[in-house]
């Protein structure tokens, strides 16, 4: 018999999702029937499914040692040779600023890429914070996540409890995401547009229509133009939803292609800026962010937090704007 004491990363949870992390490789059906044949309890008592586990509390697998290991995905060491640069960090979470062309997180490959959850991870590790050997079910987790090619302030969750708060908190819109475009367009008022986005799976790519169409989702964006000059506009863009592509697909939309672009942007400006500056892909920086409606980390209830971009775009913004 193996009892697991519940801590602060697995803490108000049903059972069953934790012990779907906790024995990640056994069949969903093999964990509903242990469960069903009381080979697994919480605090000695019969279970079920749905019962809410907290920190403190006690679960029995009546388990063979040999059952539980071969359910047991071996953990795999996170090496990174990316150095994250952190724009704020404290026991709970961290900021990143992501640079443009670095994955947010990484992907099913045979080959391994830098990304930003593995930097965060190994980083951790380095400084003893996250020990994987004694986590039961917990990993540091990114709360956002930002295309390849757009930069800016990744948010961490160093445990459990700041995730899911973090989670709650943009599920209620308390987490104020902005960002800064280059657009071709003078564009000279601010204002909030609604549309609906659709997207093509296939072509990893969306379409922007004016009403809602089967299969599209209700996208809300708001636009405020900094500077205009010589036909280009400087604008800080709010997501007041947070769908795939949205700035960018958005924005072309309503006829301002963001520069640097490939997939929704102009063709001849791409390559005006491509030849002068050698820009190859659009230029987005998510360059802040506000928390609001947090509750274990109410501490950072309006705090703000900026980052700068890269020496490249920061040049094209100088050159236009200065």
């Amino acid at each position: 018999m193996r009892e697991i004491i519940v801590g602060k990363n697995e803490d108000d949870q049903r059972l069953d999702r934790f012990l779907k992390k906790y024995l990640d490789d056994a069949p969903n059906s093999f964990i509903y029937k242990m469960i069903r044949k009381k080979n697994i309890e919480l605090n000695r008592s019969r279970a079920k499914p749905e019962d809410m586990i907290f920190e403190g509390d006690k679960i029995q697998l009546f388990l063979a040692e040999k059952t539980i290991e071969k359910f047991q995905k071996k953990k795999e060491e996170v090496r990174s040779s990316l150095t994250p640069n952190i724009v704020y960090e404290d026991e709970n979470i961290i900021l990143i600023n992501k640079e443009s062309g670095v994955l947010s997180h990484g992907i099913k490959s045979d080959e391994f890429e830098e990304n930003i959850v593995d930097s965060m991870i190994s980083y951790l590790i380095q400084k003893g914070e996250y020990v994987p050997r004694i986590e039961k079910t917990f990993t540091p987790s990114i709360c956002n996540r930002l295309d390849r090619n757009t930069s800016g302030i990744v948010i961490g969750a160093k445990n459990y409890p700041a995730l899911k708060d973090i989670n709650m908190a943009t599920r209620k819109s308390g987490i104020r995401k902005f960002y800064k475009t280059i657009v071709r367009g003078e564009l000279r008022d601010e204002f909030t547009d609604t549309a609906h986005l659709l997207k093509d799976e296939d072509k990893n790519m969306v379409s922007i229509k004016e009403y809602d169409v089967e299969g599209s989702k209700e996208i809300r964006t708001h636009i405020r133009p900094i500077k205009v000059s010589h036909g280009y506009s400087l604008l800080e863009i709010e997501l007041l939803t947070g769908r795939t592509h949205q700035i960018r697909g958005h924005l072309s939309s309503l006829g301002y292609p963001i520069i640097g672009d490939r997939k929704y942007g102009d063709e001849s400006v791409n390559g005006k800026f491509n030849l002068e500056y050698g820009l190859d892909n659009q230029w987005l920086h998510a360059y802040k962010i506000e928390f609001n409606s947090l509750e274990e980390l109410e501490y950072l209830n309006g705090e703000v937090f900026t980052s700068q971009a890269d020496d490249k775009i920061r040049a094209i913004e100088m050159d236009l704007f200065e």
